[in-house]
């Protein structure tokens, strides 16, 4: 089992359940409160599962709290019609309104059956501590989760071995090191790079593995091509690649960089959201959105598309699908710097 989560700074004491974030269940109110966004966002989203399975009928809603509509939180879960069960996440919290604050206190007195509402709060402000006080005294049957910040080397190792031990995969104490290093300044790749060897690689994990995938050069010089190609600088990004190449890295975490930088691109293309607003609701940085749409210059929707399905095919070519997987790299390049698609 992973270890049980640290509580965050500045927490009170709490008289409701405490559930990890890797095991949530939903209750008619669901406090996930603390930094740490990768854990936040995986609570939530398990929730949504859990419910689902039980019902594939659930209706599922959101709700920004410091940008609140009257009577949004009671129009949401009262029963429809058919009586589906409803979900609705609240995010903001830690920023809400004077209005949702009120109307929050009412509905912790009253929850309504058949409804979960998760309320997401960073921490990071003492607003809306009222509510926290009742949630935290019982008042509306809820429960909390706990997601504290993964900034020490100790955390990132916990949360690294979670992430295998709930795949049930195992991992050399070697690989974990490796991979935890080469993630060490950001808990959202690193989350993103166990998913990927859980999916991708056969049997147990190696530190050869690991260094395959995310040896840190090859995360560097990886990153580095992305950006360039990105850019519409062609040459500039065949001689990075080729240079990346001849330094020992591999085509396919070289694949990987390039299509995880594109579909964030996606993500946040045509979004008004601020930074923070559009973060939060996606699970990422706000220097993450940031850099997205930095980015996205000179993109539009058809040529982001044709990339995004070229860093598919060239996904499944340097994986097996090609003889040749340089050339799929150069090809994926080519279509990507040149926005156009190959040899025209």
């Amino acid at each position: 089992m992973p270890p049980a989560p640290r509580r965050p700074a500045g927490r009170t004491s709490s008289a409701i359940p405490q559930v990890s974030w890797r095991s949530p269940q939903p209750a008619p109110i669901v406090l996930v409160f603390g930094p740490e966004e990768v854990c936040a966002e995986r609570a939530v989203a398990g929730i949504r599962e859990y419910l689902r399975a039980e019902d594939p009928s659930l209706e599922v809603s959101d709700l920004r709290a410091d940008d609140y509509t009257s009577g949004s939180l009671l129009t949401l879960t009262s029963p429809s019609l058919f009586g589906e069960p409803r979900l609705v996440r609240v995010a903001g919290v830690e920023r809400c309104s004077d209005e949702f604050l009120s109307e929050a206190l009412s509905y912790v007195e009253a929850p309504q059956d058949g409804a979960t509402v998760t309320l997401r709060h960073t921490g990071a402000s003492v607003r809306g501590k009222k509510l926290l006080d009742a949630l935290r005294s019982g008042k509306g049957g809820g429960i909390e989760i706990a997601c504290p910040a993964i900034k020490r080397d100790a955390d990132r190792f916990d949360f690294a071995a979670g992430e295998f031990q709930a795949a049930q995969r195992r991992i050399a104490p070697n690989a974990l090191r490796a991979l935890v290093t080469a993630f060490a300044d950001d808990v959202t790749e690193l989350a993103a790079a166990c998913q990927q060897l859980i999916s991708d690689a056969r049997g147990d994990i190696d530190e050869a593995v690991v260094t395959r995938y995310y040896g840190g050069r090859v995360e560097t010089s990886a990153f580095a091509v992305a950006d360039t190609a990105i850019a519409g600088r062609y040459g500039e990004a065949l001689v990075t690649l080729r240079h990346a190449l001849a330094s020992g890295a591999d085509p396919v975490p070289l694949v990987a960089a390039i299509a995880v930088k594109l579909r964030t691109m996606a993500r946040v293309a045509g979004s008004r959201e601020s930074s923070s607003a559009l973060a939060a609701r996606i699970g990422m940085k706000d220097w993450q959105v940031d850099r997205a749409r930095r980015d996205l210059t000179g993109w539009n929707e058809a040529t982001l598309g044709m990339a995004i399905q070229a860093a598919a095919r060239a996904d499944a070519e340097v994986k097996g699908a090609s003889r040749d997987p340089v050339f799929a790299l150069e090809r994926l390049v080519t279509v990507i710097a040149t926005r156009a698609p190959f040899g025209a």
